[in-house]
Order: C-alpha cells, then structure tokens, then sequence
C-alpha cells in the first residue's frame, strides 16, 4: 500500500530514516524519492530549498522533540523531583533511540562533512542537553563543576553506547549503558539517596 503523504510534516520521519541510514551526502534524491514516494518536483514543492532545507527541517523536528521531552522536564524539576526527571530522560532516550538499534542522525551529522552545514543546529543540541542536565543536578546540590562533567559524561556515554550498539550489532550495550550511567548520575540526588533508604 503506498504512502499517504499530504503535508510537509508527514515527509520529515521518512526524510530522517534516510538520512539516518545514508548519511547526509549519501541521501540522493532518487533515495529520498524512493523512501517518501514523492517525484521531484513534490519534493521542491515542500522543500524549495532542496536537500539542505529537508535536513534542516529535520533537525528542527528533532530539536523540538527532545527540547519537550528531555530539556523541559529536565529544567523544570524542582529538587525533589530531579530524580524522577532523569529517571524520564532515560527512559524517553531509551524509547527514542529504540534501544540503541536507532542511529543519533544529530551525532553522525557531527562527525561527517555535513558539520559545517548544520554546525549551529548540532551545536545547540548537545549543549542545550548538557546544559539542562547540569542543572538540574545542580539543584540537587552538586557543585557546578561536578554536574558539568556529570551531564557531558551521561551524554557522551549515550552517543557512545549507540556507536558500540551498532559496531557490535548488540543492543545489550545500550541498555547497559543507560543502566550504568544512571546508576552514576542517581547518587549524586540526595532525594534519590533518601528515596532508596531501606531497599
């Protein structure tokens, strides 16, 4: 059965999964017209600014994802419900980069030619993610500098579980990543500490 494709936004998953898989450079136009079923003057028609505006498009999309499910909560967690709030993260990166068999397009962006193209857009999303989850350890006490290198260990750890997932075709990485990173960050809460009192 084809593609019911009637609005800009019903092209942008399908744009990301090629270029997910392909890579910037490598996502043709005939792949991106295979993937969305679309000829190419549709294309133009949703994207006049070509390939570059479809990417772009993309990582807005992205952007806006992970600003609602992951920065928000993570800056609007009052103190006792930091723990809660990291405990969300995980599980929201865990659901989004299903579990670890779906490739960060925002970190192989990073590494490929594309950086310089798209180097603001990826800039802003792994600082804003770092940013907001040194904050809100912050607020359970840590010292600025401690929570810094505890956010940018967390997220470096993420984007590099997914590599290894995908090197080693072995989703247990992941899993135990998020599991061991977790376990890191949790006793730097002293609400976690006192929650997990007992147990």
């Amino acid at each position: 059965m084809p593609r019911l494709v009637t609005e800009r936004a019903d092209v942008l998953p399908l744009l990301a999964e090629v270029f997910r898989e392909h890579g910037y450079e490598g996502a043709s136009l005939q792949l991106i017209s295979q993937a969305t079923g679309l000829g190419k003057g549709s294309l133009y028609h949703f994207f006049p600014g070509g390939k570059a505006e479809m990417a772009a498009a993309v990582l807005a999309e992205i952007d806006d994802w992970f600003e609602r499910e992951l920065y928000a909560p993570l800056r609007a967690a009052e103190d006792e419900s930091v723990a809660a709030a990291i405990d969300a993260m995980f599980a929201a990166v865990d659901a989004y980069f299903r579990g670890g068999g779906r490739v960060c397009l925002i970190g192989a962006l990073a590494l490929g030619a594309a950086r310089d193209r798209f180097g603001a857009a990826i800039a802003s999303y792994f600082a804003r993610w770092v940013g907001a989850l040194a904050d809100a350890l912050q607020r359970t006490g840590c010292d600025t500098t401690t929570a810094t290198a505890l956010a940018e260990a967390t997220v470096a750890g993420i984007q590099g579980a997914l590599v290894l997932t995908r090197a080693l075709d072995d989703p247990a990485v992941f899993r135990r990543t998020l599991l061991a990173l977790r376990e890191r960050l949790l006793p730097a809460n002293p609400a976690a500490d006192a929650g997990n009192s007992g147990h």
